[in-house]
């Protein structure tokens, strides 16, 4: 099945039919088609970026997903296949995994997949796909089990487990550094976008190296962004969000770097000096996923009330380069897919349906960025009775994440940046259906919400999304910007805290070109 974007899509200038089609309105939009003041794209389909007065553009998304985007997912081959047995599963599907794990991997990083034929079974434990070149695949995300596969999780042991974890599932926070490998970034200013930056002491590096930027979290970048503008929480602390790029050298010339990947924070010297280190990948995961199957969660009496069963489906930690494709969640209480200490991976044709949990903070972030999400795609997924359906709550660590034609029904509160000053995330033609709240999307400040959430997201951006005729919320932060480019509903900077509007640009107003601005991007890129 195809669920990734077909290369004929992305050439032919960013998707702009299959999006608008998704709108409904391909007719007056083709009629009516028009560009942003800040961002232009010529017949030939290249990009040509406009910077607001204050220096501010819109960045490059482009390389969220697989592999950095723009590479079609694997057909891994399958090479064992399980069937189920009598009572709790969990042991008999990790030992199946764990011997393809034991595998030799191909040249292309794969051991191959499992395949778990039509049925269902029972798993009251965790089952870790903790390998890489391993994939966990079913017969199918039906509610059938005569032609599908279903997992159903049931009991409460550990108390709010994760029914599938893919990656080394440690939490390293990407701090294991090489010796002798750190230098200060020497440039005064590393404007959000640039890929390039000069370093105090360039010997230690050279292309193919992975390597993490840290902006360190300074009294003086603390007093620049108003110590996060929390309302009447404590400001943030010294120390307490430092931003963190986990990125890949491509280029080194004289004192020079460039990375794979650009910042989407500006790196101002004069607030805080970065620093560059390589990172020893320990653990990682890397060329593993799950695919076309359906998880179940089992719980007891209301779905509004009862949470007491396994908290997320599946969990991506400590992985790259991996994905879910074709699956479908229902009645976790957190999250159907929800990532962390992950880079480069797509999430394609996924539903995460109808969450069993009491409906407040912490809950029903149907599709969850948390700490150290960086490149995440999420593309054609659908959320059903979200409090947040597509979502960062990684704070400063987490950037990049795209959610590309994601569909909403009947959100209970917004789509949005969190907390505390996530970076470039772009919501791109995305739809709310039937939302049960007054704000569907939030590129804004929450002020002392939660745990003095303040500026949630910085350097983001909606682009052509459908609010129902619900509003959007997008506000200015200090030291950056976001945007609401062609976006439908009331569109507007007036959010639960008074902050200045965002750029707001062609509200209400269709045939917005390029249709979709990760699919131009991308295309751009790929030339």
């Amino acid at each position: 099945m195809a669920y990734e974007l077909s290369r004929r899509s992305l050439l032919a200038g960013g998707g702009g039919v299959a999006a608008l089609s998704i709108m409904g309105a391909e007719s007056a939009a083709a009629a009516e088609r028009w560009q942003s003041r800040l961002v232009r794209q010529a017949p030939d389909g290249r990009l040509s970026y406009r910077a607001d007065r204050s220096g501010n553009k819109l960045p490059d998304f482009s390389h969220a997903g697989y592999r950095g985007g723009g590479v079609e997912l694997p057909e891994v081959p399958t090479v064992a296949t399980v069937e189920p047995v009598a009572g709790d599963n969990t042991a008999h599907l990790q030992a199946a995994i764990d011997a393809v794990g034991a595998r030799p991997l191909d040249p292309n990083g794969h051991r191959g997949a499992l395949l778990l034929a039509a049925g269902t079974y029972p798993v009251a434990g965790t089952l870790r796909v903790r390998h890489s070149g391993v994939v966990l695949r079913g017969s199918g995300d039906g509610d059938d089990p005569a032609d599908s596969t279903i997992i159903r999780a049931t009991g409460n042991t550990p108390e709010h487990r994760d029914v599938v974890v893919v990656g080394s599932g440690a939490t390293t926070r990407w701090a294991g550094e090489v010796a002798g490998t750190r230098s200060e970034l020497t440039s005064d200013l590393v404007p959000c976008g640039e890929r390039s930056f000069t370093v105090a002491d360039p010997s230690a590096y050279r292309p193919g190296d992975n390597v993490i930027i840290v902006h360190p979290c300074t009294a003086a970048w603390l007093a620049a962004v108003d110590g996060g503008a929390t309302g009447v929480d404590e400001p943030w602390t010294v120390g307490s969000q430092p931003i963190t790029y986990n990125r890949f050298v491509t280029d080194v010339s004289g004192s020079t770097i460039t990375v794979d990947v650009p910042v989407y924070n500006h790196l101002d010297r004069s607030l805080a000096t970065s620093s560059l280190h390589r990172w020893d990948r320990a653990g990682l995961v890397t060329e593993s996923g799950v695919e076309d199957l359906r998880i179940v969660i089992e719980f007891a009496g209301d779905p509004d009330v009862d949470e007491d069963h396994a908290w997320v489906a599946v969990r991506l930690r400590g992985l790259q380069d991996g994905w879910v494709r074709g699956c479908t969640f229902l009645h976790f209480a957190k999250a159907g897919v929800e990532t962390n200490e992950t880079t480069r991976v797509t999430v394609a044709d996924c539903r995460a349906l109808d969450p069993a949990s009491v409906i407040t903070g912490g809950l029903r972030y149907n599709f969850n960025n948390e700490g150290y999400s960086q490149q995440i795609l999420f593309t054609d997924c659908h959320a059903t009775k979200a409090r947040h359906a597509f979502i960062s709550n990684g704070t400063s660590s987490a950037s990049g994440l795209v959610y590309l034609r994601g569909t909403a029904t009947g959100s209970l509160a917004s789509s949005e940046g969190h907390r505390r000053w996530s970076q470039g995330m772009l919501w791109d033609n995305h739809r709310e259906i039937a939302p049960a709240t007054s704000i569907t999307l939030g590129i804004y400040n929450r002020g002392d919400y939660g745990t003095g959430h303040g500026w949630a997201t910085v350097h983001s951006v909606g682009w052509n999304c459908d609010m129902a005729g619900k509003k959007l919320v997008v506000q200015r932060p200090p030291t950056g910007q976001n945007y609401a480019i062609g976006c439908r509903g009331v569109i507007t900077g007036d959010g639960p805290f008074e902050h200045p509007a965002g750029h707001i640009e062609g509200a209400n107003r269709r045939g917005l070109a390029p249709g979709s601005l990760y699919e131009a991007q991308l295309a751009a890129r790929l030339g």
